[in-house]
């Protein structure tokens, strides 16, 4: 057993440290790139955004289709940059709840069908670097880091 535990937990622990700044990065850019363009899309076509919000049932289409879209537009280029990453993936995972039950309640029959949701992926990575923050290649680190220095 100790043997197992070594070489298929252990070693691969080893070897992963050295990446610890990868998984945190490749997911804020690939989620923030597809955000950024959805949401820029959405900012520049707001009358058909309004038309689907309020075909949803979603309150105040004219206030939150704006803010919704925006949300996706900067959250995912401040993901993009590591910036304020924790406020932009949890403003980003709400606006994924919303959008699950907005558009994709009737559609939910089972957990499978609700976890099956590209929405419910990206929400978990939006609470992942929510709670987690963006890690070291990061806007976030760097001021972090450049304020730490100046308090002494």
């Amino acid at each position: 057993m100790r043997f197992l535990t070594k070489t298929l937990i252990d070693w691969p622990e080893s070897v992963a440290k050295h990446f610890l700044w990868a998984g945190p990065l490749v997911a804020r850019v690939i989620a923030g790139y597809v955000f950024m363009l959805t949401g820029w899309g959405k900012l520049n076509n707001l009358p058909r955004m309004i038309e689907n919000f309020t075909e949803w049932g979603i309150p105040f289409p004219h206030i939150l289709t704006p803010v919704a879209s925006g949300i996706e537009c900067f959250g995912g280029l401040f993901l993009i940059l590591g910036l304020f990453t924790r406020l932009s993936g949890g403003a980003l995972a709400v606006v994924m709840l919303v959008a699950i039950k907005a558009a994709k309640a009737d559609q939910i029959d089972s957990v499978e069908t609700l976890f099956g949701f590209e929405e419910m992926i990206y929400f978990a990575i939006f609470t992942w670097l929510a709670i987690s923050g963006a890690g070291k290649a990061s806007l976030d680190h760097l001021l972090q880091r450049s304020t730490r220095d100046t308090k002494a």
